[in-house]
C-alpha cells in the first residue's frame, strides 16, 4: 500500500534538525514563564475543562476566518462590511490561541524531535496566516477590497496548512490526548513486587504483564498507580511526593495517591488507580471497580 504523500512531507518536516536550536530555546523561554503550579497555566492547558483548551480556541480564527473568506468569494458587495468585522474577531482570538498551542507544545520536552519540529513549523504557519488576515483587515480598512481579498486568501492557504499540521500532531503523533487511555487494565488480582521491597513514602516502579505501575506505602495504605503520566507520558516512580500526592518529574503535574485526581496541573487527565493489596507477602494489584 502507498503511503500518504501527506504523511511523507510531515516525515521530512519531522527530519528537519535545523530547527532543534531554536525550538529548545523557545520551548524553556515558554517554560520558565508559565511554570506549572501557577493558576494561569492551569487554565491555559486546561486542567479546568478536562481536557486541551487549545483545540477549543482555534476554533474561533479558523471559523471566523473561513467565514470571511466565504463571504469575499460568495457574499457580494453588501457583505464587505461583515467581512472585515469577522477578520477583526479572529484576529482578536488569535493571541489568545497561540498562547495555550505555545504552552502545549512546550510540554512536549521531554519527548519527539519530530514533535517539536513540526510543532515550530505548526505555529509558523499560523502566524503567517495571522498576518496575511492582518494585513487584509488593514486593506480593507483603507478601501483597497480586491487587495483584501488576496490577501485573506493567501491567509486561508497558510491557515490551512496550519491546521493539517495540527492534525497531524494529535491525531498521527498523539499530542495532548490521554497518554493512558489505550493501556490493557489487570482485571484479576496481579502480584507486582514483594512487600518487604516497599520503603515508606518511597515510590517503587512495578510491572502487572506490560503495564508499568507506579507503588508508594503511606500511612500504611499502599497507593498504586499508572506510572506513565496521563499527561505526557513522565515516569511518575521518579516523581516526588508531596503530602498524599505524586508529582510528575517532567511537568510538574500533582496527582492525588487515593484517586488519581488532578491537584495541581498541566495534565488535564486523572491518573489511573489500582485497588492494591498484600497477599502472601506479594503487593497484588487490579483495576479499580
Amino acid at each position: 500500500m502507498t503511503r500518504p504523500r501527506a504523511h511523507a512531507l510531515s516525515e521530512r518536516i519531522g527530519a528537519m534538525a535545523a530547527l532543534d536550536a531554536p525550538g529548545k530555546a523557545i520551548g524553556k523561554q515558554i517554560r520558565n514563564l508559565l511554570p506549572a503550579g501557577g493558576g494561569v497555566k492551569d487554565v491555559i492547558s486546561g486542567v479546568q475543562i478536562g481536557h486541551a483548551l487549545h483545540p477549543l480556541m482555534t476554533d474561533v480564527p479558523i471559523g471566523t476566518w473561513t467565514s470571511a473568506t466565504l463571504l469575499d468569494l460568495l457574499g457580494g458587495r453588501a457583505s464587505r462590511p461583515a467581512a472585515r468585522k469577522l477578520i477583526g474577531v479572529g484576529l482578536a482570538a488569535a493571541a489568545p490561541t497561540a498562547l495555550t498551542g505555545w504552552s502545549d507544545w512546550a510540554d512536549t520536552e521531554p519527548g519527539s524531535d519530530k514533535v517539536r519540529r513540526l510543532g515550530m513549523v505548526h505555529a509558523i504557519a499560523n502566524v503567517t496566516a495571522a498576518a496575511f488576515y492582518g494585513a487584509s483587515f488593514a486593506a480593507r480598512g483603507r478601501g483597497a477590497h480586491t487587495t483584501g481579498v488576496l490577501l485573506g486568501l493567501a491567509g486561508a492557504g497558510a491557515m490551512g496548512a496550519g491546521g493539517w499540521l495540527g492534525g497531524d500532531l494529535v491525531f498521527a503523533r498523539g499530542v495532548g490526548v490521554n497518554e493512558t487511555l489505550f493501556d490493557e487494565e489487570p482485571s484479576d488480582w496481579t502480584p507486582v513486587l514483594d512487600a518487604s521491597m516497599l520503603v515508606d513514602d518511597r515510590p517503587m516502579r512495578a510491572l502487572a504483564g506490560e503495564r508499568e505501575l507506579v507503588i508508594v506505602r503511606r500511612h500504611g495504605t499502599i497507593h498504586a498507580l499508572a506510572n506513565r503520566c496521563a499527561h505526557r507520558g513522565g515516569p511518575l516512580y521518579e516523581g516526588e511526593l508531596e503530602g498524599d500526592c505524586i508529582v510528575c518529574p517532567w511537568h510538574g503535574t500533582r496527582f492525588r495517591l487515593e484517586d488519581g485526581s488532578v491537584e495541581r496541573g498541566p495534565s488535564t487527565y486523572l491518573q489511573p488507580v489500582y485497588e492494591a493489596r498484600v497477599n502472601d507477602g506479594r503487593v497484588e494489584i487490579r483495576a479499580a471497580a
